[in-house]
């Protein structure tokens, strides 16, 4: 594992507030609803074209792929989530030994807290040593860069988990309406630039919920970003959970915005339709997947690997078994709609015959206009 220190000092009051933060984060999707109210994915208007002779047999079938030079047993990345308490330790603890164990992916939660303390830091680092082979991916916000957090801090957010990539998180729209957001954006596409030429890991850029547009995509990949996670609209509202924040702290505009825009975004489906068609990197596809179905039409409609956190995150505060039996199951039904679509591999189900219906239809009409 690498070398890493702290190089930047908070106060104790600071850290605190961080920290209650991150609690909040995590209790509140786990308490109260905060998925899209009436938004959907738009998942339910692809349909994968039945084959009654699939001339395979199940056992035959092959979930493996890779992505960014590694191997996965299945397309499955466990997304962002937590870290820097001692609750998000043993969270992160659970995900990283059940992504281990099932050979999947993770990426842990935004790791500035880990450049505070050297407790902080263990929250993550204990990812890497319960899976010691896993693809893990590093995560840093955008405003963070915007404000001024650098290639050689971010270096050290790689270090601290040995990562395999760095992501950084867009959340323009959760900045927006937390209580004590950093809505500052100007400069991030030039900082995810060096963060590209600068780090010796492949650079990811994921949203959080509200959907990656085309126009994002393309410059991305004209600054050499390594693959994205469109992560759409329809799963959890980043909206809605910092409007309940919001309306615990009695900040009533904030908590105003947060139930204005709960929906706001781009639908998962379309986010990955029209990205797909301006980019040729790899695509994440993310934002209310909730089971092997919704994940099989996207990889269907050509992502690379698929991605979920709020299901796992309510699976590994039960128990690591209760995860591994999730991942399990949800590896099973993409199996199943691979053999009822006659693909033997992941290759083969990209490839695989589809019908678009509905507002979805409607979305990709309008967005040829």
């Amino acid at each position: 594992m690498g070398e890493y220190s702290i190089t930047k000092k908070y106060t104790s009051k600071v850290q605190r507030e961080i920290e209650e933060r991150k609690l909040q984060h995590i209790s509140i999707p786990l308490k109260k609803d905060v998925e899209a109210r009436s938004a959907t994915t738009l998942l339910e208007d692809v349909h994968l074209i039945h084959q009654a002779l699939p001339e395979l047999n199940f056992d035959e079938i092959s979930t493996t792929t890779t992505f960014l030079n590694h191997r996965f047993s299945a397309p499955i990345i466990i997304d962002a989530m937590t870290g820097g308490t001692k609750i998000s330790g043993k969270i992160n603890a659970t995900l990283a030994s059940g992504a281990e164990k099932v050979g999947v992916g993770m990426v842990v939660g935004s790791q500035r807290a880990g450049l505070e303390s050297k407790e902080a830091a263990e929250s993550y680092v204990i990812a890497r040593r319960n899976a010691p082979n896993a693809f893990l991916a590093a995560n840093v916000g955008g405003a963070q860069l915007s404000k001024g957090l650098g290639v050689e801090e971010c270096k050290q957010l790689v270090d601290m988990i040995n990562a395999n990539a760095l992501i950084v998180h867009l959340n323009p729209l959760q900045e927006v309406v937390q209580p004590e957001g950093e809505p500052f954006y100007r400069g991030v596409l030039r900082k995810i630039s060096e963060l590209v030429r600068g780090v010796d890991v492949p650079v990811i850029v994921k949203e959080v919920g509200s959907g990656l547009s085309r126009e994002v995509a393309v410059k991305l990949e004209l600054e050499g970003v390594s693959a994205v996670n469109v992560s759409g609209l329809g799963g959890t509202s980043w909206a809605a959970v910092e409007k309940y924040r919001a309306e615990a702290e009695k900040a009533d505009m904030k908590a105003s915005l947060g139930n204005l825009f709960w929906d706001w975004g781009v639908p998962t489906a379309v986010s990955l339709i029209e990205v797909r068609k301006a980019v040729r990197m790899p695509i994440i596809v993310s934002g209310g997947l909730r089971n092997g179905l919704d994940m099989a039409k996207g990889l269907a409609l050509g992502a690379s690997l698929c991605a979920k956190a709020l299901p796992f995150l309510k699976a590994a505060t039960e128990s690591e078994e209760r995860l591994v039996s999730l991942l399990q199951k949800t590896i099973y039904e993409i199996k199943t709609a691979m053999f009822l679509t006659g693909a033997q591999n992941l290759e083969q189900l990209s490839k695989s015959r589809y019908v678009i219906t509905g507002s979805l239809a409607g979305w990709i009409r309008s967005s040829q206009d």
